[in-house]
């Protein structure tokens, strides 16, 4: 059978029973056959006509192949989007790991810097002190030892003896600094 796209040559089929017919059948049979070959011949032109003459049902079919053809389009387009998407969130991750190791590396430099500084602190405080303890008289090392374990065992009368320094200090001063 012939594509319905191809075009069609109105009374071929008709030439060639003519044809046939021109030759003269030999008897009643074989003109009847003849016949019969002629109606199948024309039966099928007219069914090619009708297939080429019926542009609603050819226009459905192109529509139906250019539908398909867009959905493919567009499941390929959205295949690819979603491998897109899935590269940058990886890539995202990835950075989000790098930076989070960079912060954890300078979180720890900075700690080691805090340590080292608290250190050299701990350490010219304890040189001051034994500075202090070593120019401070054994007499007055004695009595403030005595003092504070006094305070430990009394602590009011340390208060005490504690605020009337301060205020003999603070009248002192002002008397030194001249005024009375």
């Amino acid at each position: 059978m012939k594509d319905s796209n191809d075009p069609v040559e109105p009374g071929k089929a008709a030439d060639k029973a003519a044809g046939k017919a021109v030759g003269g059948a030999k008897g009643p049979d074989e003109l009847r056959q003849q016949i019969q070959e002629t109606r199948g011949q024309l039966g099928d032109t007219v069914e090619e006509l009708a297939a080429k003459a019926d542009v609603k049902a050819r226009a459905r079919a192109r529509g139906a192949e250019l539908k398909g053809k867009a959905s493919e389009a567009g499941h390929a387009v959205q295949d690819k989007a979603t491998e897109a998407g899935h590269v940058v969130q990886g890539k995202a991750v990835e950075a989000g790991h790098v930076v989070q190791d960079k912060a954890v590396q300078a979180g720890h430099v900075v700690q080691d810097k805090a340590v080292q500084a608290g250190h050299v602190v701990q350490d010219k405080a304890v040189q001051a002190g034994h500075a202090v303890q070593d120019n401070v008289p054994q007499p007055v090392r004695t009595a403030v030892t005595n003092a504070v374990q006094a305070g430990k065992r009394h602590p009011r009368p340390v208060l005490i003896a504690g605020a009337g320094v301060v205020v003999a200090a603070g009248l002192l001063r002002r008397r030194h600094n001249g005024h009375h």
